[in-house]
């Protein structure tokens, strides 16, 4: 069979390319749900973190330790079939849960360590100007700290669209579960795993490719502004 012969099998016959696409929205739809999950929790958290009062700061680093240092597998199979057994929740929202809780604890960690970076001087500059706390936090710290956690929030999304590559053993039929299940039918492991390797590895180029558009267009704008 050649190579073209494989393909065929692969990704168009009796509409395998349709299948693929499912698992593939399945796989982007978790990962953008999380996302915004993740990153609200983690925001609330990160907040907690910095507070005065000790407890509440020993509790939110310990909510961040928990989660960063379990295997987000162990925690989707303990949520799955251990807390949520009996709730009659959908997978997928046991899953978006799953991720939401793990990304919040890395995005809760990154923006501590962005806020502790910025430059504290110029938020007191712009205190003594007149300005409230709250437009001093909105205008000069947090354009700091999203500059700072960018990079680290790059990279944790592209993590995130990883980890859900696990979320088969929940019976969530998604892009990494697809490419098993045709690799299985196909008779046609090492080309099927190879293009489901370059699905993912396309769409972490695409987060990579937004993020730099993101910085070309601010550049743009200041040089216009200049």
């Amino acid at each position: 069979m050649t190579l073209s012969d494989k393909l065929y099998v692969i990704l168009i016959k009796n509409g395998s390319w349709k299948t693929i696409l499912d698992g593939l929205w399945m796989t982007i739809r978790i990962s953008v749900l999380a996302l915004l999950l993740g990153t609200l929790l983690g925001a609330i958290i990160c907040l907690l973190r910095t507070r005065k009062n000790p407890l509440v700061r020993v509790a939110a680093s310990a909510y961040i330790a928990v989660l960063r240092g379990s295997p987000v597998l162990m925690l989707l199979l303990l949520l799955y079939y251990g807390v949520f057994a009996r709730a009659g929740l959908k997978p997928m929202t046991v899953a978006v849960f799953t991720f939401g809780l793990n990304v919040s604890a890395h995005v809760a960690e990154l923006l501590r360590s962005a806020l502790e970076t910025a430059d504290k001087g110029q938020a007191e500059a712009a205190r003594t100007l007149g300005f409230s706390a709250w437009n001093t936090f909105r205008l000069v710290m947090l354009p700091q700290v999203l500059h700072i956690a960018k990079p680290v929030y790059q990279s944790t999304i592209v993590n995130l669209i990883q980890w859900t590559s696990v979320v088969g053993y929940v019976t969530i039929t998604d892009l990494t579960r697809v490419i098993n299940n045709t690799a299985s039918r196909t008779m046609q492991p090492l080309l099927t795993i190879i293009i489901g390797m370059l699905i993912y590895l396309a769409l972490s180029y695409i987060i990579f490719g937004l993020f730099a558009l993101s910085d070309m267009l601010r550049q743009r704008k200041r040089g216009n502004a200049a």
